[in-house]
């Protein structure tokens, strides 16, 4: 898994020497701390203050999850990439100039979901020429010509409706949506995406944190208490490539099946810990697979991807260069 560390087990975090210990059933799993950026704990986990600050010394961001594997915090170190000049500029931006980023946003969404579905038209999916149609002649025009947030906002709305509309004509039958259910959610397929979503939420204020950006000043997103609100922002044009790549790559190829994957009671429905770890593990690899970037001649990794995104942002706040989302088409 890389610099990440997933714990699904009940036990106890403690620091030993200079390393991380795991102990759970009177055994101990040790850490290094070397290359770990980022743990991520599903079941309930034991901790105290001398853990805390050692996972502070060492810039080690801890995400806590519940019962549902809905996201509950972050224990986030003290920033070390405090800038006071990009905070202003940021805070600046949002502004005067808010209707840029969050327009460039939603357009990145359109761009990314018409490249997904144009994958399964190109392979014989033919009904989704529909909303690949409508992206191309309404959706786009619609956000050039979009007003204010709130109108952008319904507009995204829109694509992602489609998008999850045309689930139907190229995913099993059980896995097929009726509504997106979020909180909590109640089908196979909602629990997938919920769990997604929040996985890339969490990759997103990881990426942000090793930056000089401000989490809580967004643009698309309404700056609000009680959530990292940029993290929302930036991780939206990368759900129709990581999220939803690894869904629909984990149900056609049968390695999740709702009968041996999911815990079904009658309001909810979440994914057990066996297809959690199966969707982790896809999800990684996701994440860590290479492309040819076009500009900087060399391969890049989707979680490389994500951060440049962050710096993309910084140098429209900074130089007034130009925001423009990663594209899956462009590799950019």
């Amino acid at each position: 898994m890389g610099s990440t560390r997933y714990i699904m087990s009940i036990g106890e975090l403690t620091r030993k020497d200079n390393s991380l210990c795991f102990r759970k059933n009177g055994r101990n799993v040790y850490i290094p701390v070397e290359n770990t950026k980022e743990i991520y704990c599903f079941n309930e986990v034991g901790i105290n203050t001398k853990l805390l600050d050692f996972l502070s010394q060492n810039h080690i961001i801890i995400h806590f999850f519940n019962y549902y594997g809905g996201y509950s915090g972050t224990y986030y170190p003290k920033d070390h990439y405090l800038s006071g000049k990009l905070l202003v500029k940021q805070a600046v931006k949002y502004q005067n100039d808010r209707m840029d980023i969050a327009r460039a946003i939603v357009k990145g969404i359109g761009v990314n979901i018409y490249e997904v579905l144009y994958h399964y038209y190109k392979h014989g999916k033919k009904e989704v020429k529909n909303t690949i149609d409508w992206i191309k002649k309404s959706f786009f025009p619609q956000v050039v010509q979009a007003e204010d947030v709130k109108e952008l906002m319904a507009y995204e709305g829109e694509v992602w409706m489609r998008f999850y509309g045309d689930f139907v004509y190229f995913l099993p039958e059980d896995f097929v949506m009726n509504k997106r259910v979020k909180r909590p959610p109640d089908n196979p397929i909602n629990a997938l995406i919920s769990f997604g979503n929040t996985l890339l939420y969490t990759k997103t204020i990881a990426a942000i944190y090793q930056t000089h950006l401000d989490q809580r000043i967004s643009f698309l997103h309404e700056p609000s208490e009680g959530r990292f609100s940029l993290s929302l922002d930036l991780s939206e044009v990368f759900k129709p490539v990581i999220v939803f790549k690894t869904i629909f790559d984990l149900v056609n190829n049968r390695r999740l099946q709702v009968e041996k994957h999911f815990d079904k009671q009658v309001n909810y429905c979440v994914l057990n810990e066996e297809g959690r770890k199966i969707f982790i593990e896809s999800f990684e690899e996701r994440l860590e697979s290479v492309f040819m970037h076009p500009k900087l001649k060399r391969k890049v990794s989707y979680r490389t991807a994500l951060k440049l995104d962050c710096y993309k942002l910084i140098k429209n706040i900074l130089e007034e260069k130009e925001f423009v989302p990663f594209s899956l088409k462009e590799g950019m």
